[in-house]
């Protein structure tokens, strides 16, 4: 979300392999001292097998959007972010909505486009040349005063909370889930990956998920190229940590050290709850 105009504008070419990438299959591979299996879609608890689930049932899904919504908005009720919006000063304009759309970067022109393709005359759709004018920049020329008014009294339609929902699958968490898959990786891999691209955006710089996932795969092999899923996401992270304190806003890591970091040292690499963390020394807890 918080990403320089340069790479925030590039996410709206999410890279065609990314966005059509297709489940992993392959051979089962124990992970050392997790006793989970990278390549299998079962887990032993106890004396019963549980068939795993990815992110994309609905309420693992629900919990990657909690845990997004605990370093975004300080809150696990994402669906009350609707209606966010600010100028938080970073250039970008203003930051609005369920993932962060900004006035100065493209995605909340698009999103506010789809919004009046679903829903002609909007109250939204009289500032389209506005968003038009203003993308690329930090200027609210054309959107004050009465844009974030008009913003959170959209937030109340069905229609727009859709297309909020629908532009941050297409863009963010669909690509993710499907590259993550291709690698082999299991929901909490598939997590980190989604958590990543929201911040960092798709594209293939060095600090994008693209040059994230490529620095990673320089110092592990994915489950998907016979290497250990544990192993492949540490560097994962690492690589990623290494982009964040490339811009002062994201230097404070936390949501790596304490909360995806926390969950990969307790090898639940399928994402089950309860699931305790720290985001900003604020502490945060899903019990089911």
């Amino acid at each position: 979300m918080r990403l320089p105009l340069s790479q925030k504008s590039a996410r709206r070419t999410v890279p065609v392999a990314l966005a059509l990438g297709v489940a992993f299959t392959g051979a089962v591979a124990v992970e050392a001292g997790t006793g989970h299996s990278s390549g299998s879609r079962a887990v032993q608890t106890g004396s019963v097998t549980k068939a795993s689930v990815d992110l994309t049932d609905p309420h693992k899904k629900d919990i990657a959007m909690q845990l997004v919504s605990s370093a975004e908005n300080s809150s696990l009720d994402w669906r009350a972010q609707y209606k966010y919006i600010e100028d938080i000063g970073d250039g970008r304009g203003y930051t609005a909505g369920i993932i962060g759309f900004c006035s100065g970067t493209g995605d909340m022109l698009e999103l506010v486009q789809s919004y009046t393709d679903r829903e002609p005359g909007n109250v939204l759709a009289k500032y389209l040349p506005a968003l038009r004018k203003v993308n690329g920049g930090d200027s609210h020329k054309g959107l004050d005063p009465n844009f974030p008014k008009d913003w959170r009294k959209a937030a109340s339609d069905k229609v727009f909370q859709q297309a909020q929902d629908d532009e941050r699958d297409r863009v963010y968490f669909n690509p993710a889930v499907n590259q993550a898959k291709k690698d082999g990786l299991r929901a909490l891999g598939q997590f980190i990956y989604y958590d990543a691209i929201v911040m960092h955006g798709p594209g293939s710089d060095g600090d994008s998920f693209g040059g994230i996932r490529a620095a990673a795969m320089k110092k592990a092999k994915t489950p998907a190229q016979g290497g250990s899923e544990v192993t492949y996401l540490n560097a994962f992270l690492d690589a990623r940590k290494v982009a964040m304190k490339h811009e002062e806003a994201h230097s404070d890591t936390s949501r790596v050290d304490t909360e995806q970091r926390v969950f990969l040292k307790a090898g639940n690499l399928d994402l089950n709850p309860p699931l305790t963390w720290k985001v900003y020394g604020d502490s945060y807890t899903i019990k089911s």
